[in-house]
């Protein structure tokens, strides 16, 4: 399955703070295949700049058995706690791929 993650970031975060915060984010993520269930991680920032859009998708790739190992590891509790502050709202999306 795929875990996305899609986070819009607060109107006064700059272009250059989005892009400090795109790398910190990949290499944040970057340590999720080290747990088992865990396949893959992509970070992709959005391309067109415009009100309506959110800023950044973090798409997971996981066994469905993976997603209470994720919900608990230190990783998504650093996202939360630590990146929360610059997001304006996020959603989150499963589905089977």
């Amino acid at each position: 399955m795929f875990h996305c993650i899609l986070a819009k970031y607060n109107p006064e975060i700059s272009a250059e703070q989005k892009e400090s915060l795109l790398m910190k984010i990949r290499e944040l993520f970057g340590g999720l295949t080290e747990i088992e269930g865990i396949e893959a991680v992509e970070v992709f920032p959005n391309v067109i700049d415009r009100a309506n859009r959110y800023d950044v998708l973090i798409r997971i790739r996981m066994m469905p058995e993976a997603l209470a190992v994720y919900d608990d590891c230190e990783i998504h509790k650093t996202w939360k706690r630590d990146y929360g502050k610059y997001l304006e709202k996020k959603a989150i999306f499963d589905y089977e791929g």
